[in-house]
């Protein structure tokens, strides 16, 4: 029996066997989102293998219940490459989630804009990306598998439904290409300057390993940017992770809105 096999047959013993239709990751300031399912919470020190998310803003723990009647999984933190330079730290988490038996992923990240439309306190719905470090967490995979086709990585429908759920709530969701960056230091006012001319609109430290990951396992993925900051040389604001965990919440409440009504339509 694989690792991920092991841990889902755990998990089942504390949260039941009935496969959650819908998992989540939280980004920097969203893991209060955590907080509103009804079901059961596993640290993620109980679930060997899964990372400590050792990152301020995060809760690092499993939650599997229900969110407007819907059965969920919330993964309350992730691994950064940054922490350790290992950019498929998320791995054996998604294949537990896979092993549960939950096939749609929706993940969440802070970031940083660069598009005046799109200020902090706003939302970007990722409609695409730009893999700007160059990292893969598929390298070493021995099998053919690790040919993923990324040509509609973030799903179609998924996006659909939650532009619908936010227009539902007067909600702007503007959609965009998300560049990642390996971090931990910010990007420099040049290098936005470059992504912004490769196409980018958003940019930020997460998400693109978990979104390839995930397309690896055949899940559906969708993913939403809580802007927290204009991209460096963008304004005249002080750049800084307890900029970013302070702003968070903002979007983190429209956040909310969105998901409540994007769970009642399924």
């Amino acid at each position: 029996m694989s690792r991920s096999a092991e841990l889902a047959a755990k998990i089942k013993l504390d949260a039941g066997s009935t496969p959650p239709r819908l998992a989540l990751i939280l980004g920097s300031g969203l893991g209060h989102l955590a907080e509103e399912v009804k079901g059961v919470s596993i640290d993620y020190a109980a679930l060997e293998g899964f990372p400590h998310a050792g990152v301020s803003g995060h809760n690092p723990k499993l939650v599997i219940g229900t969110l407007e009647g819907v059965r969920v999984a919330v993964l309350g933190g992730r691994a950064h490459y940054y922490e350790a330079g290992n950019p498929a730290a998320m791995r054996l988490p998604l294949e537990t989630i896979k092993a549960l038996g939950c096939d749609t992923l929706l993940l969440t990240n802070a970031a940083g804009s660069m598009r005046p439309d799109i200020p902090p306190g706003d939302l970007m719905l990722l409609s695409d990306h730009i893999n700007f470090s160059g990292l893969n967490p598929l390298i070493g995979e021995p099998s053919d598998a690790r040919f993923v086709p990324m040509t509609e990585a973030y799903d179609p429908a998924l996006r659909t439904a939650l532009k619908a759920a936010a227009k539902a709530r007067n909600i702007p969701l503007e959609e965009g290409t998300y560049a990642w960056y390996s971090g931990p230091s910010f990007e420099t006012p040049a290098e936005i300057r470059a992504i912004r001319t490769l196409g980018a609109d958003a940019v930020g430290m997460s998400t693109v390993p978990e979104v390839i990951l995930a397309r690896f396992l055949h899940m559906r993925v969708a993913a939403i940017s809580t802007i927290t900051n204009m991209a460096a040389g963008m304004s005249d604001e002080k750049i800084s992770h307890e900029h970013t965990k302070a702003m968070a919440p903002l979007g983190a409440a429209k956040l909310e809105e969105i998901l409540r009504a994007f769970l009642k339509t399924l």
